[in-house]
């Protein structure tokens, strides 16, 4: 059972959402996931609760709240997508190269 939460506040803590979703029954997890290059916080999250139960209340509650000055996404989280090979997806390339000859 993962809820995904997006429009974070970039201060957000595991311990301050965890504690907002504790209201709604017991929360097994909260993932706040950075930016690889900067290590800045990406303003989503997922938290994952006890039972469905748990996590329908908790959308029901927090989905469009106010929380630390700003208006929370709260929904169901998606299934990871497979973005294919082992690279990260397609990212373009070719192009020239000044450096390698």
């Amino acid at each position: 059972m993962s809820v995904y939460v997006g429009n974070l506040s970039y201060e957000v803590t595991q311990d301050a959402l965890s504690a907002v979703f504790a209201e709604y029954g017991s929360v097994k997890r909260v993932q706040i996931p950075t930016d690889r290059e900067t290590g800045r916080l990406r303003g989503f999250a997922f938290v994952e609760m006890g039972t469905e139960a748990e996590e329908a209340a908790a959308i029901e509650a927090l989905d469009g709240a106010e929380w630390m000055g700003r208006d929370l996404k709260v929904n169901k989280a998606k299934p990871k997508e497979d973005r294919g090979g082992s690279f990260g997806g397609n990212r373009g390339g070719g192009g020239y190269n000044r450096n390698r000859y």
